[in-house]
């Protein structure tokens, strides 16, 4: 569907489009996936399905790998949401909201609630409200990059 919302432009894709755009509405009511076109870079995995929402304004980088229950969204009314960089690992259950910036190659662990940016990259984040656990190779988490 990304694809064709970005790329074909031609009288003729519009109803391929909207055809996608149908099945990719059907398969997330029944999945419970909240996600919005043109947030994830490529390489997404979403190891189980469940409930998964995620924010219009979210950005996140290329190789995410995401479990169920888990947020990413803005707080307080505003507009501004997370940004995510590449490599990233999410737990089951986590909470990611507000305008924060997440580095590149850091798994954020089950139940964090991340409130705030954390610019190192290769780090563990955990906890409530998240902090810096201890630091890590990514690789071995995520086996497709």
């Amino acid at each position: 569907m990304e694809y064709y919302y970005n790329c074909k432009n031609s009288f003729w894709s519009k109803p391929t489009y909207y055809y996608l755009k149908y099945k990719f509405r059907k398969i997330s009511i029944k999945l419970g996936f909240s996600i919005p076109i043109n947030v994830f870079g490529p390489g997404l995995a979403i190891v189980h399905y469940g409930t998964i929402v995620v924010n219009t304004n979210a950005r996140i980088g290329k190789n995410c790998r995401i479990h169920a229950c888990t947020n990413i969204g803005a707080s307080g009314g505003t507009s501004h949401a997370p940004q995510i960089g590449d490599n990233v690992y999410i737990a089951p259950g986590a909470k990611i909201y507000g305008k924060i910036n997440v580095a590149n190659n850091c798994a954020i662990g089950a139940n964090a609630v991340v409130n705030k940016s954390f610019e190192e990259t290769g780090i563990l984040i955990a906890g409530n409200p998240a902090k810096k656990i201890k630091e890590i190779d990514i690789k071995k988490i995520i086996k497709h990059i």
